[in-house]
């Protein structure tokens, strides 16, 4: 089985170009900074950088909505190739190739992650604003009633 499943930011805006021929289809070809699950104490956050190619509408959804900082999931596969660079040398890759894709936070959240990376605070004032950040996307939740007999399912 191979299946990979990503959540992330762009690095940049997707680079989106269209195959030569009659049956011409659009091909995407981007990067997705993936946060590491846990990091050293007093340590910043580090991530991977995973290449990523779309084809076809998906493609075209990435062109559409695909700018430098968007938050999405990639689902895809895994798939290795190799070419011969312009010195003659054998290079290697390894791309996800992207079967699923969607928006993995809000607008407004992206405006804020955006205007928070423009920012950039350093050390303990950057953790203090990133928790700050995620308290208001858990406030954008509609509340729990404490009355939960008259909820209107069983």
């Amino acid at each position: 089985m191979n299946r990979v499943i990503l959540c992330g930011r762009l690095t940049r805006d997707a680079d989106v170009r269209y195959s030569v021929g009659d049956d011409s289809i659009a091909i995407a070809r981007f990067t997705l900074a993936v946060d590491r699950r846990f990091r050293k104490e007093e340590q910043q956050q580090t991530a991977d950088f995973i290449s990523c190619v779309a084809f076809g509408k998906r493609a075209e959804f990435l062109q559409n909505y695909g700018t430098k900082g968007m938050k999405f999931i990639v689902e895809g596969r895994l798939q290795t190739g190799s070419y011969e660079n312009k010195e003659g040398n054998k290079v290697y890759t390894t791309d996800v190739v992207v079967e699923n894709i969607e928006f993995a936070e809000s607008k407004k959240n992206n405006e804020e992650y955006q205007h928070q990376q423009s920012q950039e605070p350093q050390g303990q004032e950057r953790v203090q604003e990133d928790r700050a950040s995620r308290q208001t996307s858990i406030d954008e939740f509609m509340p729990v009633p404490d009355d939960l007999d008259n909820l209107p399912f069983e």
